[in-house]
C-alpha cells in the first residue's frame, strides 16, 4: 500500500498533544486590530484544543499524527 498523505493545511494549522487532544491556535488575531479592544486581543493569545465534535476530522486529515 502507498503511503497516506497528510493535509499540508492541517499539519500547519494542528499539534496532537501527548494526551491526544489536539491544539489549535486562535482565529481573528491576524489583521484588523484597531477596532478591536485590548481585552480581546489579550484574550486571543495563546492555544486552545479543537472542539471534540471536530476531532475526528482533523484527526483524518493527519493520519500519522
Amino acid at each position: 500500500m502507498p503511503k497516506m498523505k497528510t493535509k499540508s493545511g492541517a499539519k500547519k494549522r494542528f499539534r496532537v498533544r501527548g494526551s491526544g487532544s489536539v491544539k489549535r491556535s486562535q482565529a481573528f488575531k491576524r489583521h484588523i486590530l484597531t477596532k478591536k479592544s485590548t481585552k480581546s486581543k489579550r484574550q486571543l493569545r495563546g492555544s486552545a484544543g479543537v472542539h471534540a465534535t471536530n476531532v475526528a476530522s482533523v484527526m483524518a486529515m493527519m493520519p500519522y499524527a
